[in-house]
This record gives C-alpha cells, structure tokens and sequence, in this order.
C-alpha cells in the first residue's frame, strides 16, 4: 500500500485486469492496421540503448521509410509473430471493454480532449513516432501502472512532442501525416496562435482559451519554432525534452466508451523531467509548479516502492548530464518538499546517490 502521503490507490484487480485486456486489443488492432496496408518488412532499432519495433517500406523514390510500432516488449514480440504466422489479431468489443475499465474506476479524460488525440492518432502523429506529454499523459500512466492519481489531473492544455529535426523517421507517403489538418478539422476552432515576426506558431488554441495545444518538440540551436514537413506542423523547442522522449512506451487513452493508443514518456524520467522543468520555473508560474509538484511526488512515490529500480536508473541518467541539468532537478526538488516534504526528503536522497561521486562529495 501507499505510504502516508497516499498520493495514489491502486486500483481493483478487476479494473486491473479489464484495463490489460483493452491494452492489448487496441495495440493489436493498432498494431494490424499499421502493417496491414503498407507492404513492407519489420525492423528493430535500438535508440539510447532501448530497443523498438518499426515496419519498414520502399517509398517510389526507392527510400525506406518507417512506422513506429513499439518498443520491444512481450506483447510486440508477440504480435510480430503473429503477423508472420499469418494469424489473424483477435477481434473484440473495444468500446463495451472501455466501458467496463471506466466503470470499474480507471481515469479517463475529458470528451473533448480526447477527440483533439484520438484525431491527431488517425492522422498518423503516434505511427510517426509522437508522443502524449504533460497531464492526459500522466493520467494514462495511472492506468497503466494500476494505480488512481489522488490530485494532479486538471488541464486544459494537449501536450505532444516529436522529436522533429532530430529524427530519421518519416511515414510511408501514403499515410496520412498533415497534423495541422488534423487539428484544425475538428470544428472546435482550434487554430495555430499568430506572431507578427515568425508567423504561425507551435500552439493551437480556441478563442475562448478553454482548449489549448502544444506542439513540442526537443531543443536545437535556435529556440523559434519551425515547420516540420514530414507531419505539416510546427514544433515548437524546449530545453530538457529530449530526456522524455529517449525511453518511451504504449498504453491505452480512455474517455468513457472510446480508447485510443498512444505512447507515452516511461513514467520515471517523466517524473524527473518535469523535476528539471519545475527548477526552470519562475515564481509567477506558482500554480503550475504546484500542479507539477503534484504529479512527480505522486510518480516518485510510485517509484520508491514498486519501481525503485527504474526511478535509480533515471536519476543516475539525469544527474550524469551536466552541473545544469543536476542544479535545475534539485531546485524542483525544493518545490517538491516544500507540498509534499516526506517525498521531497527522500527524493532528495535518491538524487544524491546518483550524481556522480565528485558531485556527491561536494554537496
């Protein structure tokens, strides 16, 4: 059970079980439409020292290109040799499934929220390697690790990433890709923010500013954001993404009878990520470091005891990156004590055993 700070319950074995269950149907039917209509052949890549699954095609100027399948797990091993054995993936009720993980207590977002993914996924932004960030990926991580977040879960903004200008990755030319036209078709008046000097930018938003969408993507040499034609939209940079995107995953996005699939960052360097974000906070940003706040106690609780490895392996990667990288985390670990201080004190702990040993000396 959850220590005393009881930032999260777990879920019934039930809503456990269902939630598994809706995970591998919706990545096998995923997973089937993705190589079903593309000829092609399978390909694993190994990238920061993790390994995944792409399905490789020969467009008509002779270049291969591919489509994200997943990293290289049990399920995705098995659905590749399914598709070489020629079975067929098994069919089922995906909604009545939904249904059930809702009912049984799984966190679901809202409506309209999930209509902006759900769309963004049918035009190909996850098959092209896209990532769900910031709060609708921190709810779906919930789910996936079996637990219910207590607080941390309220947004109005959609936050992706793509690792843009630093991939190799391009979707076949007959998959669709315009994330742009993705956005802006769903009628609820989403249309990208205009700057007199650059022109349209990285963000979506209504004119009511009740629905907000951010197109992120890792920093470069300059910080504007700039047109990333394989997906027909802008991204925009940010500095610390990279850590997020290095080691991703797959998981199920509800909204009361709908799912989708989406990949999310792996919840440890999520936690750690947004650590790094918090100490680059200002203080006018107080709100929203309380809401980060809120989410990393909840993840590194999580990690302290049922995934201490994991939380180890990503804070000895994140303090082994640099004196800015280790000064921004433990300025977001003060943040982090200072709403949830039994969590902020042992989180402090696990970054000092792993910074480097000069480091640790020194502090």
């Amino acid at each position: 059970m959850p220590g005393p700070s009881h930032l999260f319950a777990n879920l019934s074995a039930s809503a456990q079980t269902n939630f598994a269950e809706l995970f591998e149907q919706v990545q096998a039917a995923a997973f089937d439409r993705s190589v079903r209509d593309l000829p092609g052949s399978f390909n694993k890549k190994v990238i920061k020292g993790r390994e995944y699954w792409y399905w490789q095609v020969r467009d008509l100027q002779g270049v291969n290109r591919q489509v994200y399948l997943g990293p290289d797990d049990e399920r995705v091993r098995k659905l590749v040799q399914m598709h070489r054995d020629g079975t067929p993936p098994l069919a089922a009720d995906q909604a009545s499934l939904a249904a059930a993980c809702v009912a049984l207590g799984c966190a679901t977002v809202i409506p309209q929220h999930f209509e902006v993914i759900n769309r963004m996924a049918e035009h190909g932004f996850f098959r092209a390697g896209g990532v769900l960030i910031g709060t609708h990926a921190f709810i779906a991580m919930g789910n996936m690790l079996g637990v219910r977040w207590k607080s941390g879960w309220r947004t109005n903004d959609v936050d992706v990433a793509h690792a843009g200008k630093n991939v190799s990755l391009a979707l076949a030319e007959n998959a669709k890709a315009d994330m742009h036209d993705a956005i802006t078709s769903l009628e609820m008046g989403l249309l990208p923010q205009q700057s007199l000097a650059s022109g349209p930018g990285a963000t979506y938003i209504t004119a009511r500013k009740d629905i907000r969408v951010d197109l992120l993507t890792t920093a470069g040499r300059k910080d504007d954001a700039y047109l990333y034609e394989p997906l027909n939209v802008r991204l925009q940079p940010l500095k610390f993404m990279e850590f997020s995107l290095e080691h991703t995953t797959q998981t199920a996005l509800l909204s009361n009878e709908q799912v989708v699939l989406v990949n999310i960052p792996s919840p440890m360097r999520y936690a750690l990520h947004k650590l790094v974000i918090m100490g680059e906070r200002e203080e006018a940003f107080r709100t929203k470091i309380q809401k980060d706040a809120g989410q990393v106690s909840a993840l590194v609780e999580y990690g302290l005891l049922r995934s201490p490895n994991a939380l180890k392996a990503a804070a000895e990667d994140l303090m082994s990156r640099g004196a800015g990288w280790r000064k921004r985390a433990t300025e977001g670990q003060k943040y982090v004590a200072e709403y949830h201080p039994q969590i902020g004190e042992q989180l402090e702990e696990v970054l000092h055993q792993a910074a480097p040993a000069k480091n640790r000396k020194a502090s």
